[in-house]
């Protein structure tokens, strides 16, 4: 191999959530970095989000497949993979690694080597007992078959580690690349327009898909709890559970005061609150945490995964997972933000084209391992400080 590595990431879609968008953030970079890049979709959604991309070796599905992309990618990727022949395959976040163990069972030592980002909690202490024994000894066999992880922190490596029944050196640190220098700068003037224009009452807002894993019901019963009169609370997404969170909010009575305006422009909405709150049963680190952080909003969040407590600092304020009161209690007592001078050195680790770079430096040392010995071999850990 010579130069920058060659690439393939594998998608559902462009639009889902935040495992998608950080990945395409993450393949701009790379191919303005000089890297070939390949992005296989399992579905084409249209998405809008592709209008800006650098020239890409794009393939979509020919014909609508729905509910079963990934067995199309599962049937499609492997003669891409034979006829492109790329260094290095992306696997973006944990439900990706289904496609992922399947290459590696099905094309042996013929599949370049995989490197799959840790986007959720491995520990899982949502799920029940048999269900979480079951999922963990899935997380073994990826443990065994995939090459190379990436953890957003280190306590998400230190839990990977222990889960997967891996050594360190085969899971690096890279923060989640969620922003940019023109990110960070929309962001810091958001968070200045929310004070600006703040009024009566508190303005919490919260993000995600609306689907169980986020706990949107839990965290609107605390609202109905601990809201002060003029208190408003904006859900920003879209999702299966829409029309059973609209109907709790309606028979708590809290229609002029909790909006579901469905998915829409974050940084918008973030310079129209005061404070973030985050009610997940289980994340990795979570895109909206860092940019509310980056624009000076106080966070609220459940010990929804390993990273939180790192994640949050003297930033915000952590509470039990499905804690209902523990999170009304957080609501009643929070304070408005005031300006703060060191946003600029915290959001520096989060910045995608100095993660891009460390990925880079991954992908290269794991590609001229695999050509220069076992075809299995793995580079020490690495993480963005060395990058």
């Amino acid at each position: 191999m010579s130069g920058t590595p060659r690439i393939l990431c594998f998608l559902h879609t462009t639009g889902e959530g935040g495992v998608e968008r950080t990945a395409l953030r993450l393949c701009r970079a790379w191919r303005r970095a000089g890297a070939d890049v390949q992005i296989v979709l399992g579905r084409d959604d249209g998405d809008a989000d592709l209008r800006d991309m650098p020239p890409l070796f794009l393939t979509r599905p020919p014909f609508a497949v729905g509910w079963i992309e990934t067995l199309w990618m599962l049937l499609w990727l492997p003669a891409l993979i034979r006829d492109e022949r790329p260094d290095i395959l992306f696997c973006p976040g944990n439900s990706y690694t289904v496609v992922a163990v399947a290459l590696k069972l099905w094309l042996g030592r013929r599949c370049p080597p995989v490197v799959a980002k840790i986007s959720n909690d491995h520990g899982r202490s949502d799920l029940p007992w048999p269900v979480r024994f079951l999922y963990h000894r899935w997380c073994r066999l990826q443990g065994r078959l995939i090459d190379h992880f990436i953890a957003l922190s280190p306590a998400m490596r230190d839990e990977a580690a222990a889960i997967l029944r891996l050594p360190s050196r085969r899971i690096s640190v890279l923060p989640n690349p969620v922003l940019d220098a023109a990110r960070l700068a929309r962001l810091v003037r958001a968070g200045e327009a929310a004070r600006a224009s703040r009024g009566a009452g508190r303005r919490f807002l919260a993000a995600g898909r609306l689907v169980r894993q986020k706990d949107f019901a839990m965290l609107i019963e605390a609202f109905a709890m601990a809201r002060a009169p003029e208190d408003r609370l904006t859900i920003l997404g879209d999702g299966p559970e829409r029309g059973r969170l609209e109907a709790l909010v309606e028979r708590l009575g809290l229609g002029d005061r909790v909006s579901l305006p469905g998915a829409g422009n974050a940084e918008e909405e973030i310079g129209r609150s005061d404070i973030l709150l985050l009610s997940s049963r289980y994340e990795g680190v979570p895109g909206i945490v860092v940019e509310s952080i980056a624009a000076g909003l106080p966070v609220i969040a459940t010990d929804c995964c390993a990273s939180m407590a790192e994640l949050l600092g003297e930033h915000g304020t952590l509470v039990s997972i499905g804690g209902r009161g523990a999170m009304a209690l957080a609501i009643a007592v929070a304070r408005l933000p005031g300006p703060r001078d060191d946003i600029a050195a915290w959001a520096a680790r989060y910045d995608a084209h100095r993660s891009a770079r460390a990925y880079l430096a991954l992908f290269a040392r794991l590609a001229a391992r695999r050509q220069g010995g076992p075809a299995y071999a793995t580079p020490g850990a690495i993480d963005i400080e060395a990058a």
